[in-house]
């Protein structure tokens, strides 16, 4: 089973994904701010990070930096969440480090070939 830490701090976005990605097999652990979330991957081993950008505490750009400046966590896949999909946030997104981006509100089987694309890239399209 793969473990996801998803870093959201909206309450309903968080429960909502949760228990959707409980129910297609995956183990998720929740953070509901970007220090919370920062601290947790470091001290966890996961899989695959879902990084809300806009985090009270600590942002998620900044987030992000801290996870890839960690050797811990330099390697896990990285996938932002925003509801802001402004021009230019994938590639804002993409140079503080994350591997993927993907816009709110969420479309569950999109978001879901992201994720596989990450956690099994050979099975990937």
């Amino acid at each position: 089973m793969f473990k996801i830490l998803l870093v959201e701090d909206n309450e309903l976005n968080r429960d909502m994904l949760s228990r959707r990605l409980l129910r297609k097999g995956y183990e998720v652990v929740v953070a509901v701010d970007g220090r919370q979330g920062v601290a947790m991957a470091q001290d966890g081993a996961f899989d695959l990070i879902l990084m809300d950008m806009s985090l009270p505490q600590l942002d998620g750009w900044e987030a992000t930096r801290a996870l890839r400046g960690d050797a811990r966590t330099r390697a896990t896949p990285i996938i932002a969440l925003t509801a802001h999909a402004m021009p230019g946030d994938r590639e804002k997104a993409l140079s503080a480090g994350c591997d993927d981006y993907d816009s709110k509100p969420i479309d569950l089987p999109r978001l879901l070939g992201k994720i596989e694309a990450r956690l099994r890239p050979e099975s990937a399209p």
